[in-house]
């Protein structure tokens, strides 16, 4: 078995411009995971959380990206900073629950050592103990590690840990546009988390749950079980009779190829994509004239029009982020292992709407993307089919040849195609090889 450790061309080799090999994609290596871990996640820009999460000074959630376990904190001056949970001192995970407020300072809970909420040195119990000591000098004094590479855009917060690559703009460039649009979905212009998360474990690699959002060739099949039992359901019925949410969101994952290849998919440098280009699934959402009037008074007619006009799908802010902008939710994937991943998908609020705004979003992610969700069991069931059929021998590649064109890896990631197309998937894994290997 190859060895991939201190071997970028061992590792860059998983990727052909056309396919990629299954020990990158079967995920069975985990000497692939914790280099990962190590290089590729530590060398791209991932989100920790939003600000609204952090509404007062002191006010902190938990994270973990890279493999390093982070705090996210409401500093005195407003600032959001972001810190290595881990004690100056012996090392001791200074914060364990997953949100709170911890007031004006940690409190480590082994030695009772403070820091501030930026991280600097506090307090030491007994602090005449060291003196004549190099305490001073050593990197203890310096307190709590923070993370320099910081972003927040529009509430949403960013972080990347080592210093090398690219910085937030040219990482994310113009497919920022899909948070913009979610923001601006807002009649105040901000969004802010509603309620807590569902989360639930999917048993496959990060990987297959990001490619698979962006892959419409699959809804039509994988989904008929579920979509396909609501849109027979409603067969039938007069095409003016109001369609009850649950239909409404459920039957357009039965829509034809012709619909999702129309849709287009628009693909941006350093993985990330969006499908929706013309239109999407939830382009003929009914429309709630209390929220146009609201939009209306922010932003005009022209405005609205051109706001509440742009319905993406799914947008994949690559690595870890995916948003849907015209539902204001998102899904959060947390690599626990080769095999196992955390789905999180949270629902915002959109600052001056009316509240049937949240009550949709809040039923598509119930009914799309939470633990009880038939159509997310569909996509589960297919990683697990994935995982355990790419055992068999006999072919170590998997396939992403789907409109692929020659000299397609040397040119810009940025393009727009049909939304059939494997590109996105492609696109995804030449920004895993170069992230990948750039520290190794």
């Amino acid at each position: 078995m190859t060895s991939y450790r201190g071997n970028p061309d061992a590792v860059r080799a998983l990727v052909r411009p056309d396919r990629v090999h299954r020990d990158l994609y079967l995920y069975i290596s985990e000497e692939i995971f914790a280099l990962e871990q190590e290089h590729f996640f530590a060398n791209t820009w991932n989100y920790v959380g939003h600000e609204s999460q952090l509404p007062k000074p002191g006010d902190y959630i938990t994270n973990e990206i890279a493999g390093r376990p982070l705090i996210v904190v409401r500093h005195a001056d407003g600032s959001v900073r972001v810190l290595m949970n881990r004690c100056a001192h012996k090392g001791s995970r200074l914060v364990s629950a997953p949100c709170g407020n911890t007031g004006k300072f940690f409190r480590c809970p082994y030695h009772a050592w403070t820091f501030k909420t930026d991280g600097s040195l506090l307090s030491i119990p007994l602090k005449n103990g060291y003196e004549g000591t190099q305490l001073h000098d050593c990197e203890a004094s310096k307190g709590l590690v923070p993370v320099a590479g910081v972003r927040s855009y529009r509430g949403f917060v960013f972080v990347k840990i080592n210093d090398v690559g690219p910085s937030f703009e040219d990482y994310f460039g113009d497919s920022l546009s899909s948070i913009d649009n979610m923001a601006d979905r807002s009649p105040e212009g901000e969004l802010e988390i509603a309620g807590g998360c569902l989360r639930f474990t999917h048993q496959c690699n990060w990987k297959m749950f990001v490619e698979n959002l962006n892959d419409t060739m699959h809804p039509m099949v994988a989904h008929e079980s579920s979509a396909g039992t609501a849109k027979t359901m409603w067969a039938g019925k007069p095409a003016d009779e109001p369609k009850p949410m649950a239909i409404e969101q459920f039957v357009p994952f039965m829509s034809d190829y012709k619909f999702f290849e129309d849709m287009g998919v628009r693909t941006y440098d350093n993985g990330h994509s969006f499908t929706g280009v013309n239109f999407s699934i939830h382009s003929k959402y009914k429309a709630i004239p209390a929220y146009d009037d609201a939009m209306k008074a922010r932003y005009g007619e022209e405005r609205t029009a051109q706001i509440l006009g742009m319905a993406r799908h799914n947008t994949v802010y690559y690595p870890n982020l995916t948003i849907k902008g015209a539902i204001q939710a998102i899904r959060v994937v947390k690599p626990v292992s080769a095999g196992m991943s955390i789905v999180e998908s949270w629902t915002f609020r959109l600052k001056g709407a009316p509240p049937e705004l949240l009550q949709r979003t809040t039923m598509y992610s119930r009914l799309i993307n939470s633990p009880f969700s038939v159509v997310g069991h569909d996509d589960l069931q297919a990683y697990r089919g994935m995982q355990a059929g790419l055992h068999a021998s006999g072919n170590e590649w998997v396939s992403l040849h789907r409109n692929f064109e020659d000299g397609e890896a040397e040119r810009s990631g940025e393009a727009t195609t049909v939304g059939t197309s494997e590109l996105p998937m492609r696109n995804q894994y030449r920004s895993w090889a170069r992230y990948m290997t750039e520290t190794m």
